[in-house]
């Protein structure tokens, strides 16, 4: 159990809960103090290690790295899960052609999102490489170089389908992040994807808390959106406020005010709360940049002094 459960996102399979949490804690800690509350900060994270707070990161990386499900490659997932990576691809595309910050990626992302669907290679193996080969070659993902880029690009689609198409996988997930929620949890943070899994998680707890999302693609159409559970989509029953926190050149996040897509539990008025969009310098999705936020650490004062 803990006061605050922290849910990580894509490619995190070489890490472990243990790992993460000394890397996200700090972030946390430095949000609360860029806000000016020193004592809740030395609270969470003082001289190199945890506070008396206790935050635990909800870690459910290990599923992608079971054998033949690395993500590794064309043959580690099925047709199904191709098909799903292709959209997410395509999504990423387009939010790029329309609102990445590089101008050689924007321009890139357009000339790639122009070619006539029948223009492109047939089948369902084939249809999703222009995709995913186009997204390598954007600097946003490639600033370790293209090699770098191909593999976290796979390694990313293959997570966010296999979450959707594997329940064994999806439950899992969700279950790590409920061991964690007991009478004492007051706050809970995804990332990226674990905004999904929190999300998700938070619709079979009755524990009230507060939920905080960073960079999250709640918001994506057809991929993200049209396929969580359950439906309709609406904020959880459990959720006392919901704040969403987005980097204004975060592609994954899509730049989506989260409202439109999730209204009220019924008989509850909570909806998330969009605030003004971030600069997280040249790491727009890092978790440790939305984490060190002055907002992040308002975010989190609110939620420990209910």
């Amino acid at each position: 159990m803990a006061t605050i459960v922290l849910v990580h996102g894509i490619a995190q399979e070489q890490e472990s809960a243990d790992t993460l949490e000394a890397k996200w804690l700090p972030g946390l800690a430095g949000g609360v103090r860029n806000h000016g509350n020193p004592e809740m900060a030395d609270r969470l994270w003082r001289n190199g290690a945890p506070g008396e707070l206790t935050t635990r990161m909800a870690f459910y990386g290990s599923q992608f790295l079971s054998k033949g499900a690395q993500g590794a490659g064309p043959g580690r997932v099925d047709d199904t899960q191709l098909e799903l990576m292709e959209q997410l691809a395509e999504l990423w595309l387009a939010t790029a052609a329309e609102h990445a910050s590089d101008d050689k990626d924007r321009r890139t992302a357009q000339q790639l999102t122009a070619v006539p669907a029948d223009a492109r290679p047939m089948g369902a193996r084939a249809a999703v490489r222009p995709a995913l080969n186009g997204l390598a070659r954007l600097r946003w993902f490639a600033p370790l170089g293209i090699g770098f880029a191909e593999k976290f690009v796979w390694r990313a689609l293959s997570q966010v389908a296999r979450y959707f198409t594997d329940d064994a996988v999806r439950q899992y997930a969700q279950d790590k992040v409920l061991a964690h929620i007991g009478p004492d949890t007051r706050l809970v943070i995804g990332h990226s994807l674990g905004s999904v899994v929190a999300y998700e998680a938070l619709h079979r707890c009755d524990q009230e808390v507060a939920f905080l999302t960073m960079g999250s693609p709640l918001g994506l159409r057809t991929v993200v959106y049209d396929r969580l559970r359950p439906r309709p989509a609406s904020v959880p029953g459990a959720v006392a406020g919901w704040d969403n926190l987005v980097d204004r050149d975060d592609l994954v996040a899509a730049h989506l005010d989260l409202a439109p897509f999730f209204p009220p539990a019924p008989g509850a008025a909570v909806v998330p709360v969009t605030a003004e969009a971030l600069d997280n310098g040249a790491k727009p999705h890092d978790s440790t940049h939305y984490l060190v936020k002055a907002v992040t650490g308002g975010i989190v004062e609110k939620a420990l002094a209910r």
